[in-house]
C-alpha cells in the first residue's frame, strides 16, 4: 500500500484549510495550523514531507516561519501561498529556500500539480545525492588506511553494523581516527543522505552543552531572544557523532538516554517533548569503565551505549600498517602543496616504525605533512628525539646507546612539562575529576585545562 504524503498547511484562514484537507483525496494526510507559532509546534513534532504556507498572517508571517522552519531543517519543501501584489516577500521566500509559491485564489488541481512537481524534484535530488554519498562512503573508507589483521577487523564491524539501527561506541587512544570511523559508519548506511551532526562533550561547559544539543525556547534564560533547535533537531534522520562522551555532565546523561530509549526530548525552558529519529555514534578515549565505579557515568546509559564497540587499535600496535599510512599521507600532501616528495628512504621507515607513537596517526600525518611541505626527512630525527620524556633513552627512536639529551632547553621543557601534567592530575582525582572546579583551583581557564588535558593525553588511569 502507497504510503501517504504528509501535508502541513499553515494558514489563518480556515476556508484554504478545509479546501485543501477534502479535495487533496487519499493519497494525502493533512495537519493544518492556524498561525505560525502552531504552525512551527506542528512541524517540530510531525515532521511533514511538504509545508503549504499562508505569507500573511496575523502575530509571526509566513517569512518568518519559513525562516525558522529552515533553520530547524535546512532541507524541507516549503510552497508559499501567496495573495496579490506580494511580489517582494514572494522574491524573499524563494531566497530563504521555499521551493514554490502559489497565488491565491487557487484550484486544489492546480495545488495537486505544484505539490507533485516538488515531490519529483525531491526524488530526484535524494537520487542524486544517493550516487554522490555513495562516492563519499568509498572515500570515508579509503581514509582507514591499513591491511594489518586488526584494521581488517575493524573496517569488518564497521561494514557489519553500518546500515543497523544499533548505537555505537567507539573506543581508543587520541588521534586513532574516531570521527573517521563514525563518518564512516554513516556514509555506509540508509541515513547517509542525512545530515552528520558533530558535537565534542568537553569542548563546551555544561550548562552550553544542554542548549547546543537541545536546543532552547525564546526566555528560557538570558540572551535567549528566539527560539533554536539544538542539534538533535538538525541530525533528524541522520547521526548525530557525540565525541568525548565520558565528559559528558551526569545531570545531560539522564536526556542523552532518552532520547536513545524513547526518541524524544524538552528544549531548555520547554515543557513540550521533541519528536527526533536519530542515529547515535559515541566516541570516547577515556576509561568508561573506571567511570562507571566513580559514578560519572550511570550505569543504564553506560549499557545503553555498548550495543557495539569498536576498539581502534593505536599506532603502536600496527606498526606494518606504518607504510602504507606514509604512502597516503606523502600522495595526500603532494597534491596539496604541489610538491613531488615521492618516498621515504627504507631507513627512516624503519625508525618510523620503531617509534612509539603517543599522538598516534595523526601525529604521523603532522610529521609527514612536515617532510612534505619541507622537502626533509631528516627532521624525522629531529621530531622523534624532542618528544622523548625522561624515562625513556634514545636508543629506542635510533639514537646511538648511551647517548644523553643534553640540551638544557629540552630537558627542562620536558621536566616543566611532567610536573604540569602530575599537578593537573592530581587536582583533577581531587575534583573527583570536575574539570570546572579543578580549572579554579589551578588558576587557568577552563579551555586551557581542556587544551592540557588533550595535550598530555590525561585520562582517570592516571596513565
Amino acid at each position: 500500500m502507497k504510503e501517504k504524503v504528509k501535508l502541513l498547511v499553515i494558514d489563518d484562514d480556515p476556508t484554504v484549510s478545509w479546501l485543501l484537507s477534502e479535495g487533496l483525496g487519499e493519497g494525502y494526510e493533512v495537519l493544518t495550523a492556524r498561525d505560525g507559532n502552531e504552525g512551527i509546534k506542528f512541524f517540530s513534532q510531525s515532521r511533514p514531507d511538504l509545508i503549504l504556507l499562508d505569507i500573511k498572517m496575523p502575530g509571526l508571517n509566513g517569512i518568518q516561519v519559513l525562516e525558522q522552519i529552515k533553520e530547524m531543517d535546512r532541507l524541507s519543501e516549503v510552497i508559499m501561498l501567496s495573495g496579490h501584489g506580494e511580489t517582494k516577500n514572494v522574491v524573499e521566500s524563494i531566497r530563504l529556500g521555499a521551493s514554490e509559491f502559489i497565488n491565491k485564489p487557487f484550484d486544489v488541481k492546480e495545488v495537486e500539480i505544484h505539490i507533485q512537481k516538488v515531490l519529483e524534484k525531491n526524488k530526484l535530488k535524494k537520487e542524486l545525492d544517493l550516487l554522490k554519498s555513495e562516492l563519499q562512503a568509498k572515500s570515508q573508507y579509503d581514509k582507514l588506511i591499513g591491511e594489518s589483521s586488526k584494521m581488517i577487523e575493524v573496517k569488518s564491524l564497521i561494514e557489519q553494523v553500518a546500515d543497523s539501527e544499533l548505537t555505537v561506541l567507539i573506543r581508543g587512544e587520541s588521534g586513532t581516527g574516531k570521527e573517521i570511523v563514525a563518518r564512516m559508519i554513516h556514509s555506509l548506511s540508509s541515513r547517509r543522505n542525512e545530515p552528520f551532526i558533530k558535537q565534542n562533550c568537553a569542548a563546551i561547559p555544561r550548562e552550553l552543552l544542554e542548549a547546543e544539543l537541545f536546543g532552547y525556547e525564546k526566555g528560557a534564560f538570558t540572551g535567549a531572544h528566539k527560539t533554536k533547535p539544538g542539534r538533535f533537531e538538525t541530525a533528524h534522520k541522520g547521526t548525530m557523532f557525540l565525541d568525548e562522551i565520558g565528559d559528558m555532565p551526569l545531570e545531560l546523561q539522564a536526556k542523552l538516554l532518552q532520547v536513545l530509549e524513547q526518541h524524544e526530548f524538552v528544549r531548555v525552558g520547554g515543557i513540550k517533548n521533541i519528536q527526533v529519529d536519530v542515529r547515535i555514534v559515541c566516541a570516547t578515549n577515556r576509561d568508561l569503565e573506571k567511570a562507571l565505579e566513580k559514578q560519572l557515568i550511570r550505569d543504564d546509559l553506560y549499557y545503553r551505549l555498548n550495543e557495539v564497540t569498536i576498539n581502534l587499535p593505536a599506532l603502536r600496535e600496527m606498526r606494518e600498517d606504518i607504510p602504507f599510512l606514509v604512502d597516503h599521507f606523502l600522495k595526500k600532501y603532494n597534491l596539496n602543496y604541489k610538491k613531488n616528495y615521492a618516498q621515504l628512504s627504507p631507513k627512516s621507515i624503519k625508525l618510523l616504525q620503531e617509534f612509539g607513537w603517543p599522538g598516534n596517526v595523526r601525529q604521523l600525518e603532522n610529521l609527514i605533512k612536515q617532510i612534505v611541505v619541507r622537502e626533509d626527512e631528516n627532521i624525522i630525527a629531529e621530531t622523534i628525539r624532542a618528544t622523548i620524556v625522561p624515562s625513556e633513552t634514545i636508543e629506542e627512536f635510533g639514537a646511538p646507546a648511551g647517548e644523553k639529551e643534553y640540551s638544557l632547553k629540552k630537558r627542562v621543557a620536558r621536566s616543566t612539562a611532567n610536573q604540569e601534567k602530575k599537578l593537573i592530575l592530581e587536582v583533577l582525582n581531587k575534583t573527583n575529576w570536575n574539570r570546572r572546579k579543578a580549572s579554579e583551583l589551578l588558576e587557568i581557564s577552563y579551555r586551557s585545562l581542556l587544551y592540557k588535558i588533550k595535550e598530555y593525553r590525561i585520562n582517570e588511569t592516571g596513565e
